[in-house]
């Protein structure tokens, strides 16, 4: 599924096997698993706890000083920290570069004083497909942060919408 979804796939098998193991998992315990590198495993953990799907956890055997790994076991919980961290990564950086691809300034153009010109209607055609794509992904936006803050109430609106469709409940 990760891969489908453009995320590497070593790094979707690690999360599938601490998603699915339910406890805490050493670097060891998942290459023995998974057959992968150490290196792999180790890169594979870093990036799954930068994005907050997976925490580091201590042994809780005295003398053991290995490093465990958990997955977030809420699917809930995976798929709002899954929407906010592809927000901040690939959807933020979009809207920053949208918006400075308009062409006309706010003063207007040069042209103005003589007449329209073709290249004119062009600019101002370009400038409403910004303008258009940009209040499509600023609505978008704010339903991300909405959704992404709301908690357990996209939780319950799903089984009742799920319910009302003739879903799994």
């Amino acid at each position: 599924m990760g891969t489908r979804w453009g995320v590497q796939r070593s790094m979707a098998e690690v999360h599938a096997l601490l998603f699915i193991a339910g406890e805490p998992l050493s670097a060891e315990d998942i290459m023995d698993r998974l057959a992968i590198s150490r290196g792999s495993v180790s890169t594979t953990l870093k990036q799954l706890v930068d994005w907050g799907l997976v925490q580091r956890v201590k042994s809780r055997e005295r003398n053991d000083r290995r490093e465990f790994h958990q997955a977030e076991q809420d699917v809930w919980k995976l798929f709002y920290t899954i929407l906010r961290a592809r927000k901040r990564r690939e959807f933020d950086p979009l809207l920053e570069e949208l918006g400075g691809c308009k062409v006309a300034t706010s003063k207007g153009s040069k042209s103005s004083t003589r007449g329209k010109t073709p290249a004119d209607d062009r600019v101002k055609s370009h400038d409403q497909k910004i303008e258009e794509l940009l209040a499509l992904c600023v609505f978008f936006d704010g339903l991300a942060n909405t959704i992404s803050k709301s908690g357990k109430g996209i939780e319950r609106a799903s089984k009742v919408l799920s319910r009302l469709l003739g879903g799994p409940r």
